[in-house]
């Protein structure tokens, strides 16, 4: 099996980075393309009603982006960014599928009950609707 891009969905917290190391090993590694992926959690009544609300998150995310996939971990590699609106839960699959992502790379925070401690709510789900083989990175909690 040939690793042409690997999708990197992060929500710039404190396992983004982690998460850009390993893509960057990887990619590196299997001479594949980083995509990496930001949504914009739309299901809230207000946001859906009111897109013009999302402008400034996107905007920024867009920037965080840029900045990430000009990092000096990801130095010579083929990376593109990505932000969309909608249900992280559904969009990220759906990506992964339409982009034809060979691994997708996602951080697990663990919030709440057993298989939310050990994976977080999202990364569940989206471990379960993953097109392709998932990579689960899980970060160190302070409290």
């Amino acid at each position: 099996m040939l690793l042409s891009l690997v999708l990197v969905p992060v929500d710039f917290s404190a396992i983004t980075q982690p998460l850009v190391q390993y893509a960057a090993v990887l990619a590196r590694a299997a001479g594949a393309r980083i995509e990496l992926l930001h949504v914009l959690d739309g299901r809230t009544p207000a946001e859906t009603a009111d897109r013009w609300q999302a402008t400034p998150r996107a905007e920024f995310a867009e920037t965080q982006l840029r900045e990430l996939a000009a990092s000096p971990a990801l130095a010579a590699l083929n990376v593109g960014t990505l932000v969309c609106l909608g249900d992280p839960e559904q969009i990220i699959p759906a990506i992964a599928a339409g982009h034809g992502a060979g691994l997708l790379l996602i951080g697990a925070h663990g919030v709440s009950g057993l298989t939310r401690f050990l994976m977080g709510g999202t990364a569940e789900a989206v471990l379960r609707a993953a097109p392709c083989p998932t990579l689960l990175v899980t970060g160190a909690r302070s409290d």
